[in-house]
């Protein structure tokens, strides 16, 4: 548990919880009667009847623009910043963690030998 990120996914969640009660707020009391007003609808903000069944688009419409709100926070706030970095590694704009060369790798295995066969104390042990 104290691996990952367990507490930082913990507020995470505790704010956008937060977030979206602030946006579900913002959606009816402001947003619901502006559609209203604009479509000439009642209470919902806005409604038509069609075969006796009342469609209220002014209660989706609003419930979409719940959903659109937090949704660009989040994608603005924490996929961009996260995206940035990745994709200039992967032009080569931000070098990642290099990798030995083969000489390199075959220069420590040259010095591992040595000093196997030498006996040297701190060297890998000999058969």
């Amino acid at each position: 548990m104290l691996r990952g990120n367990v507490g930082e996914l913990t507020v995470a969640v505790v704010v956008g919880a937060a977030f979206t009660a602030v946006v579900a707020a913002f959606t009816d009391s402001f947003l619901t009667p502006l559609i209203g007003l604009v479509t000439g609808g009642g209470g919902v903000g806005g409604a038509f009847v069609v075969g006796g069944e009342t469609f209220t688009y002014g209660a989706f419409v609003s419930q979409v623009i719940t959903f659109l709100l937090p949704a660009a926070v989040v994608y603005s706030l924490v996929v961009l910043p996260m995206t940035r970095p990745a994709e200039g590694r992967r032009r080569g704009a931000e070098a990642g963690p290099a990798a030995p060369t083969e000489v390199e790798l075959l220069a420590e295995v040259r010095d591992l030998l040595r000093a196997q066969q030498a006996g040297v104390p701190g060297g890998p042990p000999t058969r």
